[in-house]
């Protein structure tokens, strides 16, 4: 059977009942009108083209998490594990996440609207709980995990998709007062910096500052006044400064980014860095082919979760990573676009949620790759969609998911689709 007609049943098993438009408060992005008739939809259906590059990002970091983990049986730090011990918890956070994305995906855009709320409530109150002795998990000296027997879920990764949909829903409940500033802003405000605290107290700066990104991008998106946007942007930018200053580890982490080749930095906080750095360096123009790594043979910390990119990158070399950071780029301005229909079709709240996720998943991405090729300082942040974690990408296919539903419902609106459903 043709891959269309595949996707086509799948669709309309699961869409054809969706809710029917509702009313929101008309809002167009840069004062244009985004015309249906300039894309044709011959079928009501998934984005074929977004749902293979998500597989294909997704076998990749596969094949990568099995090769970047296949020699820690030999490390006494893990104890005696299979050789595929990673990679198989690995599937099965695939498989968990395969699960929570086809039931996101049934559930309509009316009813995350109306859960944001209890969601975000939700989130909270399991970023409080993993701090409680005897429920969090520790792991490296950081309290971030709950313990669910076949994996550890980690709040943090929750709080990025509710935070985003809380502050899509909140922009819409607030459409009347964006043009005053502090009215629009300081609930929102407040709500972040409840997850701050929480997240600070794990430690999980890196988590923190992506949920501060993704709020000042709904926020700016939703149409708050820009002057005073930006001066909070300053505002948030100076907040970060002064926690790095004030904080030893957080400082010396900076320094050590700054020349990691450093005798004092080298063994130390510029350990990862450096090593990540020699790793791509190895790769070349080609790479050294797959599976023939040298670093993630006990010389790279971390080679399979916050620096895969660095053995992607020895492994298939400058070419390798030019195809994977297309794929990003390519993978968050669909997702934009996406929201960008949404909002043209006057679906306010759909379109800033995929516009929160595209924001979501670029970022991270953006700071993934900038950590691994030595442009920013050491963070820790995935890769989203190949990394090793069984919450992160159980949350990013879920997301994938919202922001498929979201372009059925687009395509359930177009006039040309309208026919389709009749």
């Amino acid at each position: 059977m043709p891959l269309s007609s595949v996707l086509q049943r799948f669709s309309n098993w699961f869409g054809n009942r969706a809710d029917k438009p509702v009313d929101v408060l008309p809002v167009r992005v840069g004062g244009t009108e985004y015309r249906a008739t300039a894309r044709p939809v011959q079928m009501l259906g998934l984005d074929q083209a977004l749902v293979w590059v998500v597989v294909a990002l997704l076998a990749w970091g596969l094949v990568m998490v099995y090769s970047a983990s296949i020699a820690m049986p030999d490390n006494p730090r893990f104890g005696k594990i299979e050789p595929y011990h990673f990679v198989l918890r690995h599937v099965i956070a695939l498989g968990v996440g395969f699960v929570g994305a086809l039931l996101a995906f049934q559930i309509s855009m009316k009813t995350w609207e109306r859960m944001a709320r209890k969601l975000f409530i939700l989130s909270v109150l399991l970023l409080f709980a993993v701090l409680v002795p005897h429920v969090g998990v520790v792991v490296n000296g950081a309290r971030r995990w709950i313990s669910l027997g076949i994996m550890n879920f980690q709040p943090s990764e929750l709080a990025k998709f509710a935070v985003l949909v809380y502050a899509a829903d909140y922009m819409v409940r607030r459409m009347d007062v964006k043009e005053r500033f502090f009215r629009a802003v300081l609930p929102m405000a407040a709500a972040v910096l409840a997850c701050g605290v929480l997240l600070l107290a794990e430690p999980d700066m890196g988590a923190f500052m992506v949920i501060v990104v993704i709020s000042m991008g709904i926020l700016f998106l939703g149409g708050v006044n820009a002057r005073m946007f930006f001066l909070m942007a300053g505002l948030v930018v100076g907040a970060f400064v002064i926690m790095i200053a004030f904080s030893d580890w957080r400082r010396e982490r900076i320094f050590a980014y700054l020349d990691p080749w450093d005798m004092k930095h080298a063994l130390g906080k510029g350990y990862q860095l450096s090593h990540a750095l020699i790793a791509i360096g190895r790769g070349e123009l080609f790479g050294v082919g797959l599976g023939r790594s040298v670093e993630k043979l006990h010389w790279l910390p971390e080679a399979h979760t916050d620096f895969l990119l660095s053995v992607i990158g020895e492994e298939f070399g400058l070419v390798g990573l030019l195809l994977l950071i297309v794929a990003f780029v390519w993978l968050t301005r669909r997702i934009m676009e996406i929201g960008r229909q949404a909002i043209a079709l006057d679906r306010v709240f759909s379109g800033l949620v995929a516009q929160g996720v595209a924001i979501w998943i670029g970022f991270q991405a953006f700071i993934n790759m900038g950590v691994n090729l030595g442009a920013l300082p050491t963070k820790g942040l995935t890769l989203p969609l190949m990394s090793f974690g069984g919450s992160a990408v159980l949350m990013n296919l879920i997301a994938i998911a919202v922001v498929l539903r979201i372009d059925y419902e687009n395509k359930v609106l177009m006039p040309q689709s309208r026919g389709a459903v009749k």
